[in-house]
């Protein structure tokens, strides 16, 4: 299965550490080119590269705040200069900045919406045309799910997360005639450099009695890059803490 991706050309967003570095680094090994995307962890993401690169596939870093439209148009042209058109798309980056609803300003409303919803319209709008003139194309959006259950973070984080289901099933129904598949992650409790810094549930309060890895993440959206036939959906990797 995973010659579908051989030399494609994947664009990670968020990619110089946790899930989005496993992410690369699994559809690299899938036989993808990846382009690493950081917006601030310029020696993370460079190491991301290298070690893609030792894999002996093609691989750039690409600085951007991609919830800057400017900036995506920016990193787009220099993908498609570098390595080539983008074949798949994962919008990963994402910030969660814990508050209660007791706590919660405006500010921090806009700007968990900014960076983790507004982002991905941008980013999958930049990458669309050539996916469509080609009839080809998988976008993969990672949610959480704190999307189906409120979570621990805050509304905010909540809302962003949901908001890129609705944003899936938008875009899945569009696109399900012209070969571009479109799908959700929502990954559950994951051990991350970002996590530690959250609320923390127990494992005891993980069916599973143990927090994910960023690599079980990695290896279900190598399976939606890898398979045509998987649309619109929601894919749950989250240890048992919602059943769909």
């Amino acid at each position: 299965m995973t010659n579908v991706i051989k030399e494609k050309v994947a664009l990670v967003t968020g990619a110089s550490r946790g899930i989005g570095r496993a992410i690369a680094l699994a559809l690299a090994e899938a036989g993808a080119d990846v382009a690493v995307n950081y917006i601030s962890n310029e020696h993370e993401a460079i190491d991301v590269s290298n070690a893609i690169g030792v894999s002996g596939h093609r691989s750039i870093v690409v600085q951007a705040d991609v919830s800057q439209d400017a900036e995506v148009k920016r990193i787009v042209k220099t993908i498609e200069h570098d390595l080539g058109e983008i074949d798949i798309l994962v919008n990963n980056a994402g910030i969660a900045r814990p508050r209660t609803m007791d706590t919660i300003t405006e500010q921090d409303w806009e700007k968990l919406l900014t960076t983790n919803l507004s982002a991905s319209f941008l980013v999958t709008q930049a990458v669309l045309p050539p996916m469509r003139r080609k009839r080809w194309g998988r976008i993969i959006n990672i949610s959480s799910v704190a999307a189906q259950v409120g979570g621990v973070v805050g509304p905010h984080y909540a809302a962003s997360k949901a908001g890129l289901i609705g944003l899936t099933h938008y875009y899945a129904a569009q696109l399900v005639k012209e070969g571009i598949t479109v799908n959700t992650i929502a990954p559950g409790p994951i051990r991350t450099d970002m996590s530690g810094a959250l609320p923390q549930l127990s494992e005891s309060d993980i069916p599973v009695g143990r927090f994910g890895t960023p690599e079980e993440i990695a290896s279900v959206a190598v399976l939606l890059a890898c398979n045509g036939f998987i649309t619109g959906q929601t894919i749950n990797v989250n240890g048992g803490r919602y059943f769909d």
